[in-house]
C-alpha cells in the first residue's frame, strides 16, 4: 500500500520563521546522522520518516558523510523519497552538507570550491534529486580562504543545486565574516547549525547576537546531548547506548556522575511539568528567540513522537528557568 500522510499533519507542530527569510521550519526537525545508514533497518528508517511527516516535521537534515557507511543515509532517504514522497516533495525542506572527510586525497575534505561542488553533485545523485533546499558548509576550514568557500556556496545557489545555503559550527566572528561576504555576493546566509543543549551552551557567548543582527536562522543539533538529556542514562550507561559503543561519538568519560546527577534533577522538574526529560530539554533550547528549530535524532518512531510532544508545553516560567540555571551551574 502506498504511503498516505496524515491530513492533520500541519496542526501537530508550530512553525517558526527562519531568520529574516521567507522560510518557516518546524520547531522540531529530524536529522539522519545515525540509524539511517546502510547498516540500519530500511523499514525502521521508513517508519521513522513516515512518523515524522505525519507529525508535521517537514525538514529532514542530512550530510554527505552520514551513515555508516558514509553516503548511505542519503541513499536510504533517496530511496524512501522515490517510493513514498514523490507527490510531497514540494512540502519538504531537505538539507545536506559537506565539510568533513568524504574521499581520499586533497579534494575530499574541508571547504574548497572543488570539494563542495563535487560533493553536492554526489549527494544529489544519492538522493535522486535535482536540488536540495539547503546546502551547508559543515565546518570552518582553517586553510581555505573564507571568500573561496562563500563564493562556492553562492555558485551552488546560482547553478540551481540548492535554494538556500547555510553554515555549521562557525563561531561568532567567523559567522559575521561569512555573512558579510554572502550578503555582498547576493546570496544571504539562511541558517546556522550549531550544537547546543543544556550541557553545551557555547552559542550564548556571542553567536546568538550575531545571528539576530544578521537575520540568520538557527537550527541546533544535539539538543538532547546525544541522549544524555533523556531517560537513557539516568541509571548509568546501558549496554546498547552510544556511550557503550567504542566507535561512538559519545564516550563513557562524558557520562560523568555530575552529568547523571544533573539529568536526574532536571528529570524531576520535567515530571512536575508533565514532561519527559527530553521534552524539557527541547523546550529549553527553543526558549531562545534566535533558535528556529531543534534538530533531533532518533532510533525509533516513539522517540520522534516524544520529542514532538515537547511543543505542547514550550513555556518555561521565570522560576523554572532559575531552577534550571542552578542545576546546570552547581558543581
Amino acid at each position: 500500500m502506498s504511503y498516505v500522510p496524515e491530513k492533520s499533519r500541519y496542526d501537530q507542530v508550530p512553525y517558526n520563521r527562519c531568520g529574516k527569510s521567507g522560510i518557516k521550519l518546524p520547531a522540531v526537525s529530524l536529522g539522519l546522522w545515525h540509524n539511517f545508514g546502510g547498516v540500519s533497518s530500511l523499514e525502521n528508517a521508513r517508519e521513522m520518516i513516515h512518523t515524522a511527516f505525519d507529525l508535521g516535521i517537514t525538514h529532514f537534515d542530512l550530510a554527505n558523510n552520514y551513515g555508516p557507511p558514509a553516503g548511505s543515509a542519503e541513499k536510504t532517504f533517496g530511496h524512501i523519497l522515490s517510493q513514498d514522497f514523490n507527490y510531497y516533495r514540494d512540502e519538504l525542506i531537505i538539507s545536506t552538507k559537506a565539510g568533513w572527510g568524504m574521499w581520499p586525497g586533497p579534494y575530499g575534505d574541508f571547504g574548497s570550491r572543488k570539494y563542495l561542488v563535487a560533493s553536492l553533485d554526489q549527494s544529489l545523485k544519492r538522493l535522486g534529486l535535482d536540488y536540495v533546499d539547503i546546502f551547508y558548509h559543515h565546518r570552518p576550514d582553517p586553510e581555505t580562504p573564507l571568500e573561496e568557500t562563500m563564493r562556492a556556496l553562492d555558485y551552488i545557489v546560482r547553478s540551481g543545486r540548492a535554494l538556500y545555503i547555510g553554515i555549521s559550527s562557525y563561531d561568532a566572528e567567523e559567522t559575521k565574516k561569512a555573512a558579510k561576504i554572502l550578503k555582498e555576493l547576493g546570496t544571504p546566509c539562511l541558517i546556522h547549525q550549531p550544537s547546543y543543549s543544556m550541557l553545551n551552551r557555547w552559542i550564548e557567548d556571542g553567536l546568538t547576537k550575531v545571528l539576530d543582527h544578521e537575520g540568520i536562522g538557527c537550527i541546533v543539533f544535539s539538543p538532547l546531548a546525544q541522549g544524555m538529556l533523556t531517560s537513557k542514562y539516568l541509571s548509568g550507561i546501558p549496554e546498547n547506548s552510544r556511550a557503550a559503543n567504542i566507535h561512538g561519538f559519545l564516550t563513557k568519560e562524558q557520562v560523568t556522575d555530575e552529568v547523571i546527577h544533573k539529568a536526574k534533577t532536571l528529570n524531576e522538574l520535567a515530571k512536575e511539568r508533565g514532561q519527559t526529560l527530553a521534552q524539557l530539554a527541547i523546550a529549553w533550547v527553543l526558549r531562545l528567540p534566535e533558535v528556529t528549530s531543534a534538530l533531533i535524532g532518533a532510533s525509533n518512531p516513539d522517540q520522534i513522537k516524544d520529542c514532538v510532544n515537547a511543543t505542547n508545553n514550550l513555556k518555561l516560567t521565570d522560576e523554572e528557568l532559575k531552577r534550571i540555571e542552578v542545576i546546570l551551574t552547581e558543581k
